[in-house]
C-alpha cells in the first residue's frame, strides 16, 4: 500500500511539473532595448500567451518578424512593450515603418511593439508585428541581472515545452 501511495504522489507530482511548464518559462534579458525597466541579465517569468489577448502595456515575448535572408537562422526571441492592438491608433514612432499614418487603426491580427530604449530593434524597424509571434506576456522579474546594457541581442530562453 506505501508502494502505491508513493506512486501516486510522484505521478501528482510529475503532472504539476509538466502543466507548470507548458504555462510559464523564464527568459533572461540579454541587450539595452528594454533599459530601464528591464537590463541585461534580468530573469524574468513569463506566462505563454495568445498575442490576440495582448493589452496595450503589456511586455511581451516574441519572435521577430522573418526578414529576407534569415529563414536559415535559429529564431530570435526579443522582449518589448505592446504600445497599440489591433483596432488602436497608429503611435506617431512607427507610422513610417508602418506606411500608415498616424492615428490610422492598427489592423486585424496585428500588434505594435516598442522597447522601453529609444534604441530597439522593435516595431520602428520592422512595423506591424503578426500577433501569433507573441510567446507571452511577462509577469514579473524574478532577478536582478548587473543594472548595465550589454551587448544587443535577443533574450535568451529555455523552453518549458
Amino acid at each position: 500500500m506505501t508502494g502505491l501511495i508513493a506512486v501516486a504522489i510522484l505521478t501528482i507530482a510529475a503532472g504539476t511539473v509538466y502543466a507548470v511548464r507548458r504555462r510559464y518559462l523564464v527568459v533572461t534579458v540579454v541587450g539595452p532595448s528594454m533599459t530601464p525597466t528591464f537590463h541585461d541579465g534580468d530573469r524574468v517569468l513569463v506566462r505563454r500567451r495568445d498575442g490576440l489577448r495582448c493589452r496595450t502595456g503589456d511586455v511581451v515575448v516574441l519572435r521577430a518578424p522573418e526578414q529576407p535572408g534569415w529563414r536559415d537562422r535559429p529564431p530570435e526571441w526579443h522582449l518589448k512593450r505592446v504600445a497599440a492592438v489591433a483596432g488602436e491608433p497608429v503611435p506617431a514612432a512607427v507610422e513610417r515603418a508602418c506606411g500608415q499614418p498616424s492615428g490610422s487603426p492598427v489592423p486585424a491580427d496585428h500588434l505594435v511593439v516598442l522597447g522601453d530604449n529609444v534604441v530597439s530593434y522593435d516595431s520602428r524597424s520592422w512595423g506591424f508585428l503578426p500577433a501569433d509571434r507573441v510567446l507571452g506576456a511577462v509577469l514579473r522579474r524574478l532577478t536582478k541581472g548587473r543594472g548595465e546594457p550589454g551587448t544587443a541581442g535577443a533574450p535568451r530562453t529555455r523552453s518549458a515545452a
